[in-house]
């Protein structure tokens, strides 16, 4: 596996490290990870919309009017769908939309997206997200560093107030724990900036 630079939080280079090929090397199973991130988005999903339908209102038992020679229309109920207080004709229901995925393909789902951040050339390692203050504008003038243009993932070995704090109304800033990785949030990054420690935590993890 080729190495990788590892930077400090103003852009400059502080050494090497060397990547787990087993982890941000494998060659990507499309197939696999397109399945993770349907789960993710599908297991997001509530499905508690509903409506009632002409079973479920209440009211409507007895024929409102006779069959014949009224002069009407005929009618069973005064809880078909075309009446005040009726039953909704071809409402939501509530469902689960939950699919299910086994560890082992969770885990290749994870490495095939970690890989491709590699093949794009859009992870960035830095030593320590050490932060003197927890000002949004120091924030943003470190990721001014890193050239930060879109959405970004910061992935640190542990949440600090600072960092908390100063990233937390920055809208297109995504923090998260090394052991909260996933595949929608690293596939939803254009940018993964992760600690050195955090990048360590992820390869003992997955290896």
């Amino acid at each position: 596996m080729s190495k990788i630079n590892v930077l400090n939080i103003n852009g400059e280079k502080v050494k090497d490290i060397t990547l787990n090929k087993d982890v941000f090397g494998i060659v990507p199973n499309d197939a696999v990870l397109y399945d993770a991130i349907k789960l993710a988005q599908n297991n997001a999903r509530q499905g508690t919309r509903g409506v009632k339908g002409r079973s479920e209102v209440s009211g409507g038992g007895r024929k409102p009017w006779r069959q014949k020679r009224t002069g009407r229309a005929r009618q069973g109920s005064t809880r078909a769908p075309h009446w005040y207080h009726g039953g909704w004709a071809f409402g939501n229901q509530t469902r689960n939309y939950e699919v299910k995925q086994n560890k082992k393909e969770k885990t290749i789902a994870l490495k095939s997206a970690l890989a491709y951040k590699v093949i794009n050339k859009e992870l960035v390692v830095v030593d320590k997200f050490d932060l003197e203050s927890n000002k949004t504008k120091d924030m943003k003038n470190i990721l001014n560093n890193f050239k930060v243009e879109r959405n970004v993932l910061i992935i640190v070995s542990e949440l600090n107030d600072n960092i908390i704090l100063a990233t937390r109304n920055l809208n297109n800033v995504l923090l998260l724990e090394a052991n909260e990785v996933n595949v929608l949030d690293l596939v939803s990054a254009n940018l993964v900036i992760a600690e050195e420690n955090a990048i360590k935590e992820i390869e003992e993890a997955l290896v």
